[in-house]
Order: structure tokens, then C-alpha cells, then sequence
């Protein structure tokens, strides 16, 4: 794993030096956009519409656009600073429950290991979190981007996730056309719970793959090795009106054979697992080797690191 971040967990007096790796990995497959005429891949030009003249990267700053049309300019410096006096230290401000945050605030997962000689306050904190039951709720900047991060432990490993601050979240009612809160009717709703409840099962996270990603794989598969591509026509939906008829087809869908209609059944345990495929080639856009074997499918790294984010 690339180190993405170091430096170190406080609490109180004391100090955990940490290296901070990225959990989670983009497995889009990557696309580039093509010339049609020549087959060439088309390149972004960072072009000043004004001096009508390509910009070199010693060439550009930052600016914050305060009216339209009108910018005040920032130096790589000035804003280095700014962010210098937070980019070293996770601090953690207070434990809390896991359970009294939202899901709506978590954005990103990322490891952290014992840096240097920090290995014993390292343990020291995963346990007593471990024991206690707690999360801890820090401040953390990473590449000048300042966050809230909740830090809790993953089997044996301290984990930190990003998360937004309140005002970052746009309020509900805000969401147009919610329905009213009106009553529902009963024999729905009884029908809806027991759909759920026939529907439910441990969760499984092996159980769920990318589908799009595999027909993805597939197509470009079919094309490395200059088959003939033909795309199945899209299968009509047909809207059904009638709910009450929609969750007694699709609890008989799901009911087990020869069950008693009138028997709340047991919660379903999965047992399958499937191994989600990984992608089989990296789409460049270049110029295409017709003579290449059919690629394997493997893993693809991320064609963005952390380090761009």
C-alpha cells in the first residue's frame, strides 16, 4: 500500500505516530476520449481564452471567484500555511457511539499503522477503544482539504473515515415533490413487512458484484479478439398499478415451496459466494493491438491515486 499521509493520533497527552493508507480502491474501468477519424486519443489543453496561448504550469495559481468575472489570487504559499498548522496531528476531540452517526456523513476509509517507534501507544489505543466500545470523532487535514473523521477499530487495525460537517449536508427539506405523511393502508403494509421479512438475510458482502463492470469486461473482451458485437435490445418495463397485487406476486416469488402463507418465515441465510471478477485490461484509448491475446482478468489498479484526490 502507498503511504498517503503521516503523522500522528493525540488524545489528551498522548501521541500515536501514524501512517495512513487508502482502504478502498476505484475499479471503474478507465476510458479515454478517442478521435473517430484517426483513432488518436484527444489530450486537454490548459488554454488561456484571453492571451489565446497554451499555459504552462509554472504559469498558473489559484484563484477564489468572488464576483462573476472578478478573482482574488492565491500563492502556493499562502495557502501551504494555512494548511501547515493542522496537517501533522489527528486530534481527537470526543468518543462517541457508532450507532448515533448517520451513515449520510461518512465519505472515506483509510488504515492507519504504528509509525516509528509508536507501536505500544498504537495497541494501547486500539484496545482500550476495542473494550470501550467507542469511536473517536477528530479533526484531520489531508492536502489541504480539512475534515471531521471518526476512528474506530477494523478486526485489529485502527481505521479512519472522513466525514462531512454538518452544514455540508443539505437538509431534507430541500428534497421536492415527499409525499405527505399520510396513513397506509394496513393489508399493504402487513404485506410489505412480510416481504421484507422473507427477503431478509445476513449480509453478505461476497454475494454483490459489479454487473456493469463484468458486461463491461465482457464487451472489450469481444472486441480484443475481433468478434462480432451485437447488443440485445432493451427489455420493456411495463408499470404495474396495482400495489396490492405487486407484493403478493412478489412474496409468492420468494416464498419457499410449500410453506403456510400465514407462517412468518425464517430469515433466509445466505450461502453463496461468488468471487467478483477484476477487470480483464485497462482501456488506454491508444492505438489498438489487433494481434493481442484476449486479456486476463485481473486486478487493475486505480488510475487515480490518493495523491490526486
Amino acid at each position: 500500500m502507498h503511504t498517503v499521509w503521516k503523522g500522528a493520533i493525540s488524545f489528551g497527552l498522548v501521541h500515536v505516530p501514524v501512517k495512513m493508507f487508502s482502504a478502498t480502491e476505484d475499479k471503474d474501468i478507465s476510458m479515454r476520449y478517442i478521435h473517430k477519424e484517426c483513432g488518436s486519443p484527444l489530450s486537454y489543453i490548459r488554454k488561456c481564452p484571453v492571451c489565446e496561448e497554451e499555459v504552462a504550469w509554472e504559469e498558473i495559481t489559484k484563484g477564489y471567484e468572488y464576483e462573476k468575472g472578478k478573482f482574488v489570487l492565491f500563492e502556493k504559499e499562502e495557502l501551504d500555511q494555512l494548511a501547515e498548522q493542522n496537517s501533522k496531528n489527528i486530534t481527537i476531540l470526543d468518543f462517541v457511539d457508532l450507532t448515533e452517526i448517520d451513515p449520510i456523513y461518512f465519505q472515506k476509509t483509510y488504515y492507519l499503522s504504528p509509525d516509528q517507534a509508536g507501536a505500544n501507544a498504537y495497541r494501547l489505543l486500539l484496545e482500550a477503544m476495542k473494550q470501550s466500545g467507542k469511536i473517536g470523532i477528530a479533526k484531520i487535514a489531508i492536502r489541504s482539504k480539512s475534515s471531521l473523521a471518526a476512528i474506530r477499530v477494523l478486526d485489529e487495525c485502527l481505521s479512519i473515515e472522513t466525514i462531512f460537517y454538518p452544514d455540508e449536508i443539505r437538509p431534507i427539506s430541500q428534497v421536492p415533490n415527499l409525499p405527505e405523511k399520510t396513513e397506509v393502508n394496513s393489508k399493504e403494509l402487513d404485506m410489505a413487512k412480510l416481504l421484507i421479512d422473507q427477503l431478509s438475510t445476513p449480509f453478505d458482502p461476497e454475494k454483490y458484484t459489479d454487473d456493469y463492470r463484468e458486461r463491461l469486461l465482457d464487451l472489450i473482451n469481444s472486441k480484443v479478439s475481433g468478434e462480432e458485437i451485437k447488443i440485445a435490445p432493451a427489455r420493456q418495463e411495463t408499470n404495474v398499478v396495482d400495489l396490492m397485487a405487486a407484493l403478493q406476486a412478489s412474496i409468492e416469488a420468494v416464498k419457499p415451496i410449500g410453506t403456510d402463507p400465514g407462517t412468518k418465515p425464517k430469515p433466509r441465510k445466505s450461502t453463496r459466494k461468488t468471487a467478483a471478477k477484476e477487470p480483464a485490461a485497462k482501456v488506454s484509448g491508444g492505438e489498438a493491438d489487433t494481434d493481442a491475446p484476449k486479456p486476463k482478468r485481473r486486478s487493475t489498479k486505480s488510475k487515480k491515486s490518493d495523491s490526486d484526490s
